[in-house]
């Protein structure tokens, strides 16, 4: 399997062929503004530093770390340091993964599965990052005849790889919660994303969270886009475009969905929509219900 050269290029072939790409990248692409899209996607860090946001979760990005997000994640990468970023990007078909599954070995679990002590990332041993690069080795060593064959069997072995890591990882996860709990700012951050999240469904304006903090508009908007390297109004937009999804997938229509996720406005949903997810609501919701 040859490598993709950036990761959109790794998300369409993912979805062209209903089955999983990947990309092995060195230098940085234009970094999107906070996104979900129609795959799971594994990002491995090799080295350098970045900063993830993805829900209501922010990440310092170290090497050897390891990103399992689903397809109703939203999520934002950002730059915070300038040296050379390499990194593996996976991008992963769920409907290809469930038929893989098997009564016994459940390989969406390590994207479904979500708690306080087993949240998004793990961070792998040096043993298990080998293990890790040898997989990713073996797909751009297998070439013609059988290759099919060869990629199914070694990403069968990778998948059951990280759902045993990140089963038997448990609380060994690296979230910097010591660094955050010492900071006012992320404090604040955490508190405005925490409201944000559980009024999703509602209106919500720059001034409504003003009021309800007490702080004055421009300094959420400086602490907001300093903390989480996007804007109040994108994360908002990919938090209901995210819950719109999960409903749609569970039979709503595209009307309950647009009210049901706070959108108060169907134009402006069916244009976000179909930006971030790449096709309109109605045939998402023909794709997935």
């Amino acid at each position: 399997m040859k490598a993709c050269s950036t990761c959109k290029e790794s998300m369409k072939n993912c979805i062209d062929t209903h089955s999983f790409a990947f990309a092995h990248l060195y230098s940085d692409e234009k970094i999107m503004d906070m996104h979900i899209h129609n795959c799971y996607e594994i990002y491995y860090s090799i080295s350098g530093g970045k900063q993830f946001l993805i829900d209501n979760c922010l990440y310092d990005i170290h090497p050897g770390d390891i990103f399992l997000i689903n397809q109703f994640e939203s999520h934002h990468l950002t730059q915070i340091d300038q040296e050379t970023h390499e990194r593996i990007i996976l991008s992963i078909d769920p409907d290809y993964l469930t038929q893989l599954s098997t009564p016994n070995t459940d390989l969406n679990h390590c994207f479904s599965f979500r708690d306080t002590h087993m949240p998004h990332c793990v961070h792998l041993t040096p043993e298990e990052q080998n293990r890790f690069i040898y997989f990713i080795h073996k797909f751009q060593s297998n070439e013609g005849i059988g290759e099919d064959l060869l990629d199914k069997a070694v990403f069968l072995e990778l998948m059951v790889f990280l759902n045993q890591t990140f089963q038997n990882r448990g609380a060994a996860t690296i979230k910097n919660d010591a660094e955050k709990s010492t900071s006012k700012y992320h404090t604040q951050v955490d508190e405005i994303l925490s409201y944000i999240n559980s009024h999703i469904k509602e209106p919500l304006t720059l001034e409504d969270l003003s009021a309800h903090f007490y702080m004055s508009s421009s300094y959420i908007c400086r602490i907001f886009k300093a903390a989480t390297g996007t804007t109040i109004n994108k994360y908002i937009t990919a938090k209901r475009l995210t819950l719109s999804k999960s409903l749609l997938s569970q039979g709503y229509s595209v009307t309950e969905a647009c009210e049901m996720c706070g959108f108060n406005d169907y134009s402006n949903y069916l244009k976000a929509f179909t930006k971030a997810v790449g096709i309109s609501p109605k045939k998402y919701a023909q794709f997935n219900s």
